[in-house]
């Protein structure tokens, strides 16, 4: 039989307020509101717990019946990566978007707006900006995601951002310290190594994250990366001399001086789980500095939250946790949670909505490269033939994108047809332009690519159809880096809703 004391409740306490799971289903689980009573001190919500505004903000006044302080987060980073309009698509273009018309005032409209939605719903902590430079244009998990490749115009943007968010009473979550952007390695699936010196290290990557702590960001996200220079074996998430000695360390000894809250990327990612379990690399993310521990975007149960716990409680019993880290840890959460309830009181009826701002970022975003024939915008329908590829795991495959749907809306008739890798694999590019040129019998086409420098495939799929159709147009949705071709080629720099809206504006000569 334990027997409970001061203490042991203490740990409990602390060793709960640290984490911050998910869990399923669109109301609160009795589990999630009996551990906040028991001192849970976050939450965080994914698309799978959102249907609309007014449902969201149902789930968190119920949490906050629970525990009125309590961290409800999300991953929202407008663009390609939302939660909020899962299954419609976003209202704000993402970062490559807004560094793309690198206005730094409409960066930080953009993020108050997306703030103001957010607290509106009960949310109060956002796992964004990504500060990630995006300088490896073949990184399968930042790409748009990114505000571009330049640390400096990263660094003006995700300040703004931060500005914007928290200016709307919404805690900005800065990732992936100390920067996710020059990796071919998706963290959800293995652990990746950046091979940089500590100089390119500190001219390129930590740019952006120096800009955010300036701009009183209240918390940055660690990533599951390897970077040999700075510690040869750990991953920075687990790495005492990246978090505590590189994020915290003071500005005169290289550090960045950063005093708020260390929030872990998703411990069940592999690039954590695969070599260290979840129990271990909880333990060691702690000891390494990290404040809060992110678990829940794949595994969102009560049993995962008591695991964890419990192996933290052991650990400092053990000795292999201190318990004033524990405690420090568990006193961040806690004025974060305190910083965001007054920050959100504050904020009642102070914030005037700007319900276009996402779409005039969007519109301003667009390029445009006319192609070697005059275009003459349709007046009928057209035949959409989108060539998409796998959705990675941070944007997940629920939310549509595309021109079709706005193009439909404008040029009613318009339809559209998918077309991914095993098409090519199977008849080969000619064969597949015929089909597409098939369905479209006789309208114009316009195909939609996302990341075609990416993809051979899509590549070889776009040439195909361009030899058959020359004065077909030609949208582009991911990162811009193949020549530009078609009659014309519309470069969006994002595939949110609005960017969709903004590139068929164009085809159809609206």
């Amino acid at each position: 039989m334990t027997i409970l004391t001061h203490r042991t409740d203490t740990l409990t306490r602390d060793a709960l307020t640290v984490l911050q799971p998910g869990f399923t289903g669109t109301t609160a689980p009795d589990w999630v509101l009996r551990r906040l009573g028991e001192g849970l001190g976050s939450v965080g919500l994914f698309g799978r717990n959102v249907i609309s505004p007014g449902q969201l903000a149902a789930l968190t006044a119920r949490l906050r019946a629970e525990r009125p302080d309590v961290l409800v987060a999300i991953d929202e980073e407008g663009g390609d990566v939302t939660r909020l309009e899962v299954r419609q698509g976003s209202s704000f273009p993402g970062n490559l978007a807004l560094g793309t018309v690198d206005d730094p005032e409409l960066t930080r409209a953009v993020a108050h707006e997306l703030g103001r939605r957010l607290a509106e719903c009960g949310v109060n902590l956002n796992w964004a900006p990504s500060a990630d430079v995006n300088s490896n244009p073949d990184n399968p998990v930042i790409g748009v995601r990114s505000f571009g490749a330049d640390p400096h115009l990263v660094a003006r943007h995700t300040a703004a951002y931060v500005r914007g968010l928290q200016a709307a009473g919404v805690a900005a979550c800065t990732k992936h310290f100390p920067g996710h952007g020059d990796t071919a390695v998706d963290s959800h699936h293995d652990l990746p190594r950046i091979d940089a010196d500590p100089q390119l290290l500190s001219a390129r990557e930590l740019v952006p994250f120096q800009a955010a702590v300036e701009a009183g960001t209240k918390a940055v996200m660690s990533a599951h990366i390897l970077l040999p220079a700075l510690d040869a074996a750990r991953p920075a998430t687990l790495s005492p001399a990246v978090l505590g000695g590189l994020l915290r360390g003071p500005r005169e000894r290289g550090g960045l001086g950063y005093q708020g809250l260390i929030v872990t990327d998703a411990v069940e990612m592999r690039a954590i789980a695969a070599g260290y379990g979840l129990e271990r690399g909880t333990v060691l993310a702690l000891a390494a500095g990290a404040d809060a521990v992110c678990v829940g975007g794949g595994l969102a149960d009560e049993e995962t939250v008591l695991r964890l716990r419990d192996a933290l409680v052991a650990a400092v019993r053990a000795g292999e946790l201190p318990e004033e880290r524990l405690a420090d840890a568990a006193g961040r959460v806690r004025a974060l949670a305190r910083w965001a309830k007054d920050a959100g009181a504050a904020r009642e009826g102070s914030t005037a909505p700007a319900p276009e701002v996402g779409l005039e970022a969007a519109r301003r975003a667009l390029r445009v490269t006319p192609g070697p024939y005059p275009y003459t915008p349709p007046t009928g329908p057209v035949y959409v033939a989108a060539l998409t590829p796998a959705a990675n795991i941070a944007v997940g495959d629920e939310t549509p994108w595309g021109v079709a749907a706005e193009l439909e809306r404008l040029l009613p008739g318009t339809a559209t047809g998918t077309y991914g890798p095993d098409g090519i694999a199977e008849a080969g590019a000619a064969a597949l332009a015929g089909r597409v040129l098939d369905a479209a019998a006789g309208r114009p086409v316009v195909a939609v690519v996302r990341d075609a420098h990416r993809h051979a495939w899509m590549a070889e799929a776009l040439a195909a159809l361009l030899e058959r159709c020359p004065r077909m147009v030609v949208v582009e949705m991911g990162l811009n880096q193949a020549p530009p071709a078609g009659a014309p080629h519309i470069a969006t720099h994002g595939a949110a809703r609005v960017c969709g809206r903004a590139a068929a504006e164009v085809i159809a000569g609206r």
